[in-house]
């Protein structure tokens, strides 16, 4: 387990947490506002290559779901529309189909021991 240090609390759980760049400003500073300590990294998405920031959050498991309630409220879901080529079509004819982007991706990782320096 992680040790005690009178500076911070006790930290057990780190989130990664993943967000599109609009989201971004938001989650950091919501979180930051709960006292979580909050890391954020640039990063870009696999599947449309958007621009997204990862968070890393230190915090005591005991508040995750105050967490993981912040996030949802702050990083939204939204439908865009991307175009895709009609197969069946004689020309390649780009047809606008919708998909839904954004939220936030969370991974949780269990701290055995941190170290500040």
């Amino acid at each position: 387990m992680s040790e005690m240090n009178p500076h911070h609390p006790f930290i057990d759980t780190c989130l990664i947490v993943v967000v599109q760049a609009q989201d971004a400003d938001g989650a950091s500073v919501a979180l930051e506002e709960l006292g979580f300590s909050v890391t954020r990294l640039p990063s870009f998405g696999g599947f449309l290559g958007r621009r997204n920031s990862t968070l890393m959050v230190a915090l005591p498991n005991h508040r995750r779901a105050e967490a993981l309630s912040s996030l949802e409220k702050n990083c939204r879901q939204r439908v865009e529309y991307i175009a895709v080529p009609l197969e069946s079509a004689p020309l390649p004819l780009p047809t606008p189909t919708p998909i839904t982007i954004g939220g936030a991706t969370i991974f949780t990782l269990e701290v055995e021991h941190y170290e500040e320096l």
